[in-house]
């Protein structure tokens, strides 16, 4: 339970000194310092008490007092996501979709039919999987699936040369494709198992 806002009022007696409330338990003269709610459905709203009546009151307060089972258990669902709103898995994934979707003005998205309202989008029998680090690689260097090592370094080399800085005025564009083909080219290295750090 959050911890309660408590607000301590207090104004000057004649003396200067500022005054104490009093306990809020019938016939106790005490000092009220120590806040409890006063409801369940009033959890901002406080009795104050002395020490010996704020233990006595806790002793016998019951959240759920009142409360079905269903409704026990809907509450402690509830505090278990501090309050807040779940989804089941993957919809928030479908809903991302929709909405990408909808920035991107395709038919109408997210309500209409965009990239994630196919049928069948949700349960994978029209997915294809992410393509594979060695399959992005591939792409990037532009090799078949099937390519040797012999002609992956043979392209690599090639594309070096093409979209070095140094053969391109230093171009920045040609420098970050550059390290795009050496990050590709480690990872299909790597795969081939002929990569054995520097």
């Amino acid at each position: 339970m959050r911890k309660p806002d408590v607000h301590i009022l207090s104004h000057s007696t004649a003396g200067g000194s500022p005054s104490l409330r009093v306990c809020d338990c019938p016939g106790c003269l005490a000092a009220g310092d120590y806040p409890a709610p006063k409801a369940r459905d009033r959890l901002r709203e406080y009795f104050w008490f002395c020490l010996d009546h704020v233990r006595e009151y806790n002793r016998a307060w019951d959240f759920y007092a009142g409360m079905s089972a269903a409704e026990i258990e809907v509450e402690m669902r509830s505090d278990t996501t501090w309050q807040r709103p779940t989804w089941p898995l993957g919809t928030w994934r479908l809903y991302e979709q929709r909405l990408r979707s909808r920035v991107q003005g395709e038919e109408g998205a997210p309500f209409g039919r965009g990239r994630g309202d196919e049928p069948g989008a949700g349960d994978g029998r029209h997915r294809h999987p992410p393509p594979s680090p060695e399959d992005e690689a591939r792409r990037v260097l532009d090799l078949e699936p099937n390519a040797s090592f012999a002609e992956i370094k043979a392209r690599y080399r090639a594309l070096v040369k093409k979209h070095h800085p140094d053969a391109n005025g230093g171009d920045k564009v040609a420098e970050e494709q550059l390290k795009r083909i050496n990050l590709a080219y480690t990872t299909l290295k790597t795969s081939n198992g002929t990569y054995h750090g520097r």
